[in-house]
């Protein structure tokens, strides 16, 4: 099995009899789902999740983009992989790698995020100590 390492963050989800469409295989709206799963594993990993909960600061997913080029079906696994892909001024982005069990690639997603404050209810730039953190990513 590949390990792809540049994608540090790697995240199996259990494929559901409910995420199948009628074609009996995972419809296009649960790998979006898989794509959140990454997102928030990243947040968890970088600290993002705690600094918002104690600040009410933290990021806002503002673009999100998924190329599908391999179904995956139940009963299975899907490992979404997530890899830092930019740091900006106030925004940053992430890049996923949805893979099967064999280790195929089954789509690749792309997100963009800004540091949000969310009672102010404003955009900030990304501090210092997240710039370091998510750079380890």
């Amino acid at each position: 099995m590949s390990d792809f390492p540049d994608f540090k963050l790697s995240l199996e989800i259990r494929i559901d009899w409910s995420d199948l469409d009628m074609y009996e295989h995972v419809n296009n709206v649960s790998y979006m789902r898989y794509l959140q799963s990454g997102r928030v594993n990243f947040w968890e990993a970088s600290g993002i999740h705690e600094f918002y909960r104690s600040s009410n600061q933290g990021t806002m997913l503002v673009s999100t983009k998924c190329d599908f080029k391999k179904a995956l079906f139940y009963p299975g696994n899907a490992i979404v992989k997530t890899k830092l892909d930019f740091i900006g001024n106030t925004s940053f982005g992430l890049k996923h790698i949805i893979l099967n069990e064999k280790d195929e690639i089954c789509a690749e997603g792309d997100d963009v995020v800004v540091c949000f404050d969310f009672k102010k209810k404003e955009t900030f730039a990304v501090p210092d100590w997240m710039r370091n953190k998510i750079s380890e990513f």
